[in-house]
């Protein structure tokens, strides 16, 4: 699922721009097509464009320019009430004063739906949820999981092919938003839907996504399964906002397809991936991930570069130990070390070489 859609994807956004004022373009020029049962999810920070788009999609927001398909039917002028398609909010967004069976019922009754079949798919509904025992209860009687769960079943109870979720584990604490991601997850994955999902939230992203598209000023910047996003960023935009990084400024020195040899601004020469890079003497960012950082040369193959460093910090985060070091002129240097039996302790003070494979850093244009 994780590669690029067939062409005859079933959600297509074609040349779509998005304007309020006439002059402003929110949404840049947009081309993006999602496959049939697909779980894609727009990941940008705020403003980026992202909910823009699935309000496009949900009919909401009306394009400024370009076209919107579904199934292969374009959607520009489609009220959203007839466009098929579930909602689920952030705010839950349930009637207050209807019991949960009500509100599951009130998109059947919307359909012209009988009452027999109604019940039927209201009770299998509520079952794919866990919340089959509540049916005769009001969304104030619940708490947010319950009532996020309950706005889940209702986008669902219509057996909708395509399912639309803005931010909608945003007001939920942390553990109850990671066990919520695995149960969306695998709901998806039973029932066969597609999804086009939105947050800010990059763990979300990688957690449940088949592909996402990062969106950055009204772009997407790169679109890919969540490994490659995160193993090979497009730029330093998407490497920078997902996950963390180490980067240390440099100067192109020599590269090819492959391989640069980049001058570090403390003077040292390391090697990295070029990433966008054009020519010699470019400025570059290179971009290391903290876990993949090795201290102490017995841990280092021979021929990797090592860098004098020196301890700043170590926190203690349970399954991990976090490292500030600085290196290469750098105060905010990080190596994140498993917790581990026998694993070497380190302590503020403490002078240390570190060292990673050339493929794990990335030399890559500024943006």
């Amino acid at each position: 699922m994780g590669a690029e859609p067939r062409s005859d994807a079933f959600v297509v956004f074609d040349h779509v721009q998005k304007s309020y004022d006439g002059e402003t373009l929110v949404v840049k020029d947009m081309n993006l097509a999602i496959g049939k049962g697909e779980f894609l999810t727009m990941l940008g920070p705020s403003g980026s464009g992202k909910t823009t788009c699935l309000m496009m999609l949900a009919g909401f927001e009306t394009a400024t320019h370009g076209e919107i398909t579904l199934d292969g039917r374009p959607i520009n002028q489609v009220p959203p009430h007839k466009r098929g398609i579930g909602m689920v909010f952030q705010n839950y967004a349930l009637f207050p004063h209807m019991t949960i069976a009500e509100n599951l019922s009130f998109p059947l009754e919307v359909r012209g739906m009988g009452k027999s079949e109604r019940e039927a798919k209201i009770a299998r509904a509520l079952d794919m949820v866990q919340m089959g025992a509540y049916a005769a209860r009001r969304p104030a009687q619940l708490s947010g999981g319950q009532q996020q769960r309950i706005a889940l079943a209702r986008a669902l109870v219509f057996e909708p092919q395509l399912v639309l979720m803005d931010e909608p584990l945003g007001a939920l604490d942390k553990q109850l938003r990671e066990h919520m991601q695995f149960e969306i997850k695998h709901l998806h994955e039973s029932l066969g839907i597609t999804v086009v999902y939105v947050t800010h939230d990059q763990g979300e992203a990688l957690t449940m996504s088949d592909r996402v598209a990062v969106f950055n000023d009204g772009r997407i910047q790169q679109l890919a399964p969540p490994d490659e996003l995160y193993e090979r960023p497009k730029n330093s935009f998407v490497a920078q906002f997902i996950g963390e990084n180490n980067k240390l400024p440099g100067v192109i020195e020599e590269f090819d397809a492959t391989s640069a040899k980049v001058r570090l601004s403390t003077g040292e020469l390391i090697v990295a991936t070029p990433v966008n890079i054009r020519a010699k003497g470019q400025k570059v960012l290179v971009s290391i991930r903290p876990e993949r950082v090795e201290f102490k040369a017995g841990l280092v193959p021979e021929g990797v570069p090592m860098l004098d460093a020196r301890v700043l910090e170590v926190i203690y985060m349970g399954d991990i130990l976090r490292v500030r070091c600085h290196v290469a002129g750098t105060d905010d240097f990080v190596i994140k070390m498993r917790n581990t039996l026998g694993q070497t302790k380190l302590s503020a003070g403490e002078e240390i070489k570190v060292g990673w494979h050339p493929e794990d850093a990335r030399a890559l244009d500024l943006v």
